[in-house]
């Protein structure tokens, strides 16, 4: 049987499929300096990481043979194997991260070239509470972390105050989709300051260096669940030195504040609408 040596072991390739959750046999990936990019595992093999053991069904790796990613279940989600039937497999996992220690439901965790933990992907419906520079905040979908063991990123679970450089303002992405933890709605920067944002609860008032005023608030779309419905789209404000950037679709290019002599004031907004907190919502 053929396995592949890493610095984490030998590894047995996925070589047989079967009719429900691996209905087709994955290639294994290499990079284009030869190195092994990633490995479907024939069975669920525990891999030792820096943030603990997790078993894994898919790894994929740095150029330099260091851990990438480690999915522990890597089944096909079709109409023979649906979600719900992956969910019965997961199981939470101890690990050792920057927050502490933590005993939660993964997708996935991904790691540095220095082996150090860079992200943490959560199973939905499953939370931790993080310390952020912000205060401890709920976090859902994901999670992420500097090199050296800061918060960098992640999704708030429910509507959160948080300072910012225009004042407190309410973060939480409705709309938030978790395909990894590396890169979430609320991050901080190297300073522990809040730099991005979204938000569907607060407005952002620009006064411009010639004493004009503008206003910049969450704006509507149609929702696809009824047509005589309207739900709030969630406006993303990044905080970077003297530039801001605002924007209020993600299919619209962002509004661009760039230098000295701007003054910001955040403001609440408060869209009537009956579920304004609704985690994912029929249009995404």
């Amino acid at each position: 049987m053929r396995t592949i040596s890493t610095q984490y072991g030998e590894l047995i390739p996925q070589h047989t499929a079967d009719d429900l959750r691996k209905r087709e046999i994955m290639p294994v990936e290499y990079h284009a300096s030869g190195g092994i990019k990633s490995v479907p595992l024939e069975e669920q093999t525990v891999i030792a990481t820096s943030a603990g053991d997790i078993p894994a069904e898919l790894v994929s790796f740095h150029e330099n043979g260091s851990l990438n990613r480690i999915f522990p279940l890597n089944g096909k989600l079709s109409g023979y194997w649906s979600q719900d039937d992956e969910a019965g497999l997961s199981v939470p996992i101890t690990l050792t991260t920057p927050m502490g220690v933590i005993r939660v439901r993964i997708l996935s965790a991904g790691f540095y070239d220095d082996q150090s933990l860079r992200s943490l992907t959560l199973w939905p419906g499953e939370t931790v509470s993080v310390p952020t520079p912000a205060g401890p905040v709920v976090a859902r979908i994901g999670v992420s972390f500097t090199r050296d063991g800061r918060v960098r990123s992640l999704e708030p679970a429910k509507p959160v105050a948080v300072p910012t450089p225009a004042g407190e303002m309410t973060a939480y992405d409705p709309d938030a989709v978790g395909v990894n933890g590396d890169a979430n709605s609320l991050a901080f920067n190297d300073e522990g300051k809040v730099c991005r944002l979204s938000t569907t609860l607060s407005g952002l008032i620009a006064v411009h260096p010639d004493g004009r005023t503008h206003r910049h608030v969450p704006q509507y779309r149609e929702s696809l669940c009824s047509e005589a419905e309207r739900e709030v789209v969630p406006m993303r404000v990044e905080f970077d030195g003297d530039e801001v950037r605002i924007a209020i679709r993600p299919d619209r290019p962002a509004t661009i504040l760039k230098g000295k002599g701007y003054v910001f004031f955040a403001e609440p907004f408060l869209p009537q609408l009956p579920d304004m907190f609704t985690g994912l919502r029929c249009s995404v």
